[in-house]
């Protein structure tokens, strides 16, 4: 036995461990006043605490406007003070949003943290069982930003949903081309570019000349004129230009509604409370200006918006951009202390590692699987790093040499979030640091490494002197 440590005993090859644990105790009721819903398309089941209702203590309503007042009317009539409800589709939004109107706590909970006990499984029971946890203090609430915010994020989402749409008819006008054997993808890069309208629009108006639609040509296109014209002799069958003049409408339609959606996002951007007055604190000059804005952007600067809503202009990170900006603070807002840390930050958003323990070992630790917009917002950042030449782009590269690309591009977007959370929670600007400092650093981290290793094989690490370049090192 080791006498120096009392609370560690070695027999054999085995060892004990004298662990302090917690003083278990019965579980106690926390939430006196919680109510269970169970929520569906048509009918949404309640339960509240026994002997709060004449009747049952479980009730069906509607999924009716009417019927879900009377639901709120019903509750404040049990004494009822939180409600729980699983977060099921999109049919938990408007009784969410009614019960927060009338003054109830709502636990909007994730499904897969409420499972329930084997057997039969009704609606009756789950519900029960969504009162039951709550009561007990067992269901934690799901993050859900302000009612502005949410106004913000519904807005951003929907614009996204116009971008898919509007690129299905994309695909259907290059199809039409196609048909026709017009190979203008073949010489432009993008057939919906500042060429490839005007050559299409000419198509539909009737020109079938190759050499005067060639004439369409942009001074920036790659390609010759003499190209272009080439891929334009085609057979301009009647069906395939009807097909091709009803996506163009399509297209046209959608990148109108893109833009009356870019304004309602701008007017919503300006009813939040600035947290920066731009006349005293006037908007850092852009690190990467464009000379042609890209063409899903929108046609107004909202850089400014930006910049009052968050108090710190975020496009100075490298990497983001202002649909991507945009789209990560609609999602999670500008309040960074509904995240008690960054860790919890990061853990929330899916970018940090998922440890899975058995025996004391980590046997997997990938990152959880999740469809958090924000996650997806941080990784294109992050995939766009790989020809930067600022420190997070050589970071990337590293990573991906040592990892490969998917885990460099997750490694490089943990790192975004984490500048983002400091930039949002302390309102300093970000101050980008320079490659040749994060060589210094990495190359400091490894001989430390190096050291460490050298001490627990008994050996001496010896550094000669850093060269302008790197640093040497061997072990004697």
């Amino acid at each position: 036995m080791n006498q120096s440590n009392p609370a560690s005993r070695v027999k054999g090859k085995s060892k004990e461990r004298h662990v302090d644990a917690p003083q278990l105790e019965s579980l106690k009721q926390i939430n006196l006043e919680a109510a269970g819903l169970d929520v569906g398309a048509s009918e949404i089941y309640a339960c509240v605490p026994e002997g709060r209702s004449p009747s049952s203590s479980v009730r069906v309503f509607s999924s009716f406007t009417a019927d879900l007042n009377a639901l709120a009317d019903w509750l404040s009539q049990c004494q009822v003070k939180t409600v729980a409800m699983e977060s099921t589709g999109v049919y938990w939004i408007a009784i969410f949003q009614i019960l927060e109107a009338r003054g109830f706590e709502v636990y909007l909970v994730n499904a897969q943290y409420i499972k329930n006990v084997t057997g039969k499984k009704t609606d009756i029971l789950d519900c029960q069982w969504i009162q039951q946890l709550l009561t007990y203090g067992l269901l934690h609430k799901s993050f859900r930003p302000d009612d502005a915010t949410c106004v913000l994020r519904s807005l951003v989402r929907h614009r996204d949903m116009l971008l898919r749409y509007r690129a299905s008819h994309v695909q259907h006008i290059q199809k039409a081309l196609h048909q026709m054997n017009l190979k203008l993808t073949n010489v432009l890069s993008d057939v919906t570019g500042a060429t490839g309208m005007r050559i299409i629009r000419d198509i539909l108006a009737g020109v079938r000349d190759p050499q005067q639609l060639a004439q369409h040509r942009d001074h920036r296109c790659g390609k010759s004129a003499q190209e272009i014209a080439k891929s334009l002799e085609g057979d301009y069958r009647h069906e395939h230009v009807f097909a091709l003049q009803q996506s163009v409408e399509l297209y046209d339609i959608y990148s109108e509604k893109l833009q009356a959606c870019d304004v309602e996002i701008e007017q919503q951007m300006t009813r939040f409370a600035p947290r920066i007055e731009i006349e005293q604190h006037p908007l850092p000059p852009a690190t990467r200006p464009r000379a042609i804005r890209p063409k899903n952007d929108p046609v107004t600067d909202l850089r400014p918006a930006l910049y009052q809503m968050a108090g710190v202009d975020l496009t100075q990170i490298d990497g983001l951009n202002i649909l991507s900006i945009q789209a990560i603070l609609s999602e999670i807002g500008t309040d960074m202390s509904q995240w008690k840390t960054v860790k919890h930050f990061t853990s929330w958003l899916g970018l940090s590692p998922h440890n899975e323990k058995t025996g004391g070992k980590i046997i997997r630790s990938k990152t959880k699987k999740t469809d958090n917009r924000a996650n997806h917002a941080f990784r294109l950042a992050a995939a766009t790093l790989g020809r930067s030449q600022s420190a997070l782009g050589v970071f990337y590269r590293r990573m991906k040499a040592k990892l490969g690309t998917p885990k460099a591009v997750v490694a490089t977007a943990h790192k975004l979030p984490r500048i983002v959370y400091h930039l949002l929670k302390y309102q300093v600007p970000f101050s980008a640091l320079p490659p040749e400092q994060e060589d210094a650093r990495y190359r400091e981290r490894a001989l430390r490494k190096l050291q460490r290793k050298a001490l627990k094989l008994g050996a001496t690490l010896v550094v000669n002197p850093a060269s302008d370049s790197q640093a040497h090192g061997l072990v004697s």
